[in-house]
């Protein structure tokens, strides 16, 4: 277990965001959790993972808590494989670990920055899969009373980025231990969505033959080829959720604008596209002050330098408010905002 005080989360937040916080504390077993929750005294608490989906509005008054716990176990079947792997495992780690052993599912998840434990909690998606459709049960303690507790994959209440984790009743309730994802050894690839398939034919791949190791490589490219490094350039990825209306919405808006794409959800729903929107507004490789809108996905804010929590904050809701005012349509952010302690 390591402890630090006084300390800046700014390589803890991929946005970059210089926030500090009281205590940072990192276990590395369950039993340092359990033993730390007994022994600290009453002040807020913050678990995060790998900090891809924060965004930190001010300094937090209270302890950070962070998981250690690495680690990959497999248990095999005939067809399937159940890997149990430690919340504090990179995912895209996971991703690689598992391809390169033949078990499948994961492949289109692949290069999506953060840690396994996150994936429970977000819901993590892309190119038309979700964790939601691998993750067998997640191994929890309850940061309230130190207490176990393992939710299968029913309880916890899986949607489009959502879960029970992200319920007001139960948000920042729960530190994820260990997650266990259910894969396949029969490769079964997912290719109708994003652009995949037009870019097999650019490559020369064809469906029938494609690899699992060849499908993730597209997938990375497309994703560097959109997405900008946050080594390089701080941000949490997409910005906000893609919101879904309902289709007589849709038709309605479509006969203003032909060429929107849609992604029908079911009979009566359809998903639009929040980026392309927030592009017709003309926010593509816009500023506002130090945060701005990356200039080839427009579902991405970027932090231009040194740019505050508050920074991100305006441009979000400056954003929101004109595709709202354009398309009479709510865009939600998708990363979690982290409230200041009125210290900046």
């Amino acid at each position: 277990m390591t402890k630090y005080e006084n300390y800046s989360l700014r390589n803890h937040n991929t946005f970059g965001i210089d926030a500090r916080c009281r205590f940072f504390v990192e276990y590395d077993t369950p039993e340092e959790l359990h033993d730390l929750l007994l022994a600290s005294p009453a002040m807020p608490l913050l678990h995060i993972g790998g900090g891809s989906n924060l965004l930190f509005l001010g300094d937090f008054p209270g302890t950070v808590l962070h998981s250690g716990i690495r680690g990959i176990e497999a248990e095999e079947d005939e067809t399937a494989v159940r890997v149990r792997v430690g919340a504090a495992v990179q995912w895209d780690d996971v991703v690689d670990y598992t391809l390169s052993r033949g078990w499948y599912g994961l492949e289109n998840l692949s290069l999506i920055p953060g840690e396994a434990g996150a994936s429970a909690v977000q819901n993590i998606g892309a190119y038309g899969s979700e964790a939601k459709d691998y993750i067998e049960r997640v191994e929890c303690m309850d940061l309230h009373t130190g207490q176990r507790r393992t939710f299968r994959n029913e309880e916890c209440c899986y949607g489009y980025r959502q879960s029970l984790f992200k319920q007001e009743e139960h948000r920042g309730r729960w530190a994820v231990l260990y997650v266990t994802y259910r894969l396949s050894k029969t490769f079964s690839p997912r290719l109708d969505y994003g652009g995949i398939r037009a870019e097999l034919e650019n490559r020369g791949l064809a469906a029938e033959t494609l690899t699992a190791q060849q499908l993730r490589q597209v997938i990375i490219d497309i994703r560097r080829a959109k997405l900008p490094d946050p080594r390089q350039q701080g941000n949490a990825g997409s910005f906000f959720m893609n919101p879904v209306v309902p289709r007589e919405q849709y038709e309605a808006l479509l006969a203003r604008y032909p060429q929107m794409p849609h992604y029908d959800v079911d009979d009566s729903h359809v998903k639009i596209p929040a980026g392309w929107m927030i592009d017709r507004c003309g926010w593509k490789g816009r500023a506002l002050g130090r945060a701005g809108v990356h200039d080839r996905q427009a579902l991405v804010l970027v932090n231009l330098g040194n740019a505050s929590g508050q920074d991100v904050l305006h441009l979000c809701e400056v954003i929101r408010n004109d595709v709202r005012e354009q398309f009479g349509i709510d865009i939600h952010p998708e990363v979690n905002f982290i409230p200041a302690s009125g210290r900046q």
